[in-house]
Formats: structure tokens, C-alpha cells, sequence
């Protein structure tokens, strides 16, 4: 599996930009990100500049997390706290300060990033994981990025303060569906979803120069589901980028893969699946069940998924291991 994880010189670059931003001056936060709540009587800022909304008790509305695009990841929102209507983002917005939670829907703007990938409160030992719960639905929206969830076996978080033996989680649990309209990427690690996953369009384009939001990370555009658990079904179509791939994810129902481009190779992977539905893929540059076992395409290792319903097109049978057009080690 050719790993776009955002590269960890990357990532040590980005979060040592976010803690500088965010950790130093609490007071001059106010100068560069903003939060505000508009219900139906009122519009207000918040004066603290930090995206928080701790007030449990507060009136159902809209919060806004918000930070500059044009200077990130030097200056970026905070989501923290407790929300108990919707939330937008807009522009660059982080989950550092401890865990959040957001009782309505959480929509990443067009163009927007959210980064939800921090395994402490602020980079202090010991403290809880900045994780993010979601009680309606998740939606990205056109040329928005969102990373949600880390895994230190697949995805370390980016305060891990081991890059080497990463040790920290921070999970993501949406209770309803995960949207993603046009978006340019879109990278899940541990995340329980309560319904369904749908990724339609957008990529960045058949490329693997970084772009956007992984422009800051040095990396390729690309999205990932990885170690993560779906009730419902996923679908995956036309989306044209650099790398793309399905791991390790429990599916409740059916997992449908089509009309993607990738630049890479090396993808589509769509490896060790449990999927309870069906599986089908259909007119992809390519998909395989397999990983590289080092710089070159072949040789491959096999990680076939279990299906419990019918494999279907390009996900009827696995791709040989050792050469195009070999013999094929069986169900893919």
C-alpha cells in the first residue's frame, strides 16, 4: 500500500506551525481566527478568537469555526466544546483543544479544511484525546479537504510525539451519514459511522502534484478510509486524483466503487474489507486487493476482503499477484 499519509516531516512541520499559532498567545488569537453563533434572534462574535463553545446550555443555532487559507496552517480555527445546534467551517479550522462534540450537523465549506487528527489536548501529556463526535450528519463540500480521525497503526495523529512507535488515537463518530460532494480529499481513520458514506467527484485531478490543503502537508491529493466501521453503505464514484483507497473497514451493508482515475498505479486498494452487502466495481483505472511488497508494482501480497453478499465487475476476481494479465489467486 503506497502510503500518502501526509508525510511525517509534513506533518512534524504542520503541527509545530499549528502549537505556535494557537498555544502561544491565547490572548491574540482574536486577530486571526473567529467563532460565531447565528440563531434565529441573534448574530454574535465570540471574543475569545478560539472556535469553542463550551456552554452546554447554549441556544441551538449555527457555529462558525473559521481561519485564514491564505496563511495556513499558521492560522487556524479552533473546534472545541460542546455545540448544540449546527456547525460550518470555514476557511482552516483544527480540533486541538480538547474533544468536541456537535449535536446537529457539521458542514467543511467549499474550498475549507478541517483537521480532526490530535491525539492530546493541546499537546499536553497525558490529556484527553481532541476527538470529534458528530450527531447528524458530516458534509464536505466542493475543493474542501477533511482528515477525520487518527490511528497510530495505519495514520498517527499529528501530535504524536513518537514518530517512530506512535501510541495515540483519536477517534470520530458521526451519527448519521458522511456527504462528500466534489471534495478535494477526504482521509477517515477510526471512525464509527452511523450511516452512510458517499464520496461523488472531485480529487484535485488525474495528479499526484499536491495541491490545496496537502500542499501544506508536501503531500499528493488524495482520500482514504481506513479502520473504520460504516452501518450502512459506501459509494465511491468519479472521483479523479492521485491515490485512493479502502482498508480495513467494516461495511454494514454494500461498498460500490466506479468511474474513478487515479495518476498512481498503485491504486484503487480495496483491501481486508469485511463488507456484509455486496462488492462491486466498475469502470476504474484499476482496483486491487493487493499491496506492493516494495518500490515496484509487482511482486504483490494478497489481502483479499470477505464479502458476505456477490463480488461484481472489476471486484469479482483479484488481479494477479505477479505480473499484468497473470493467473489470478482467487475472490477478490
Amino acid at each position: 500500500m503506497r502510503r500518502y499519509s501526509a508525510g511525517r516531516v509534513g506533518l512534524a512541520l504542520v503541527f509545530a506551525f499549528l502549537l505556535a499559532a494557537l498555544v502561544v498567545s491565547g490572548a491574540s488569537a482574536g486577530d486571526r481566527d473567529h467563532h460565531k453563533r447565528t440563531d434565529s434572534t441573534e448574530s454574535k462574535q465570540a471574543t475569545t478568537g478560539t472556535a469553542t463553545a463550551t456552554d452546554s446550555t447554549a441556544a441551538e443555532g449555527t457555529d462558525t469555526c473559521s481561519g485564514s487559507l491564505n496563511d495556513f496552517p499558521n492560522h487556524v480555527g479552533v473546534l472545541s466544546g460542546t455545540h448544540m445546534g449546527n456547525v460550518q467551517i470555514s476557511g482552516a479550522c483544527a480540533v486541538i483543544g480538547g474533544p468536541a462534540e456537535v449535536k446537529g450537523n457539521l458542514t467543511v465549506t467549499a474550498g475549507s479544511v478541517l483537521l480532526a487528527t490530535f491525539g492530546e489536548t493541546f499537546n499536553q501529556p497525558g490529556s484527553p484525546a481532541s476527538t470529534l463526535t458528530v450527531d447528524g450528519s458530516v458534509m464536505i463540500q466542493s475543493g474542501a479537504t477533511a482528515l477525520l480521525g487518527c490511528f497510530a497503526a495505519s495514520f498517527p495523529c499529528f501530535d504524536d510525539p513518537s514518530a517512530e512507535h506512535p501510541t495515540l488515537n483519536s477517534p470520530v463518530k458521526i451519527g448519521g451519514s458522511l456527504v462528500s460532494t466534489e471534495p478535494l480529499g477526504v482521509i477517515v481513520h477510526d471512525a464509527t459511522i452511523w450511516g452512510n458514506v458517499s464520496q461523488t467527484g472531485g480529487g484535485g485531478g488525474i495528479t499526484c502534484i499536491p495541491s490545496g490543503g496537502f500542499a501544506a502537508f508536501g503531500s499528493p491529493v488524495y482520500s482514504a478510509y481506513e479502520d473504520s466501521t460504516v452501518a450502512g453503505w459506501m459509494s465511491i464514484s468519479d472521483v479523479n486524483s492521485c491515490w485512493l483507497g479502502v482498508a480495513r473497514v467494516h461495511i454494514g451493508q454494500s461498498l460500490s466503487v466506479t468511474n474513478n482515475q487515479m495518476e498512481d498505479p498503485d491504486a484503487i486498494e480495496i483491501v481486508l474489507n469485511t463488507i456484509e452487502g455486496n462488492l462491486s466495481c466498475s469502470g476504474n483505472r484499476m482496483v486491487w486487493d493487493s499491496a506492493e511488497m516494495g518500490n515496484d508494482l509487482y511482486p504483490r501480497v494478497w489481502q483479499p476482503n470477505t464479502v458476505e453478499g456477490t463480488r461484481m465487475g472489476q471486484c469479482e476476481k483479484a488481479p494477479s499477484l505477479e505480473r499484468p494479465g497473470g493467473t489470478s489467486p482467487g475472490p477478490f
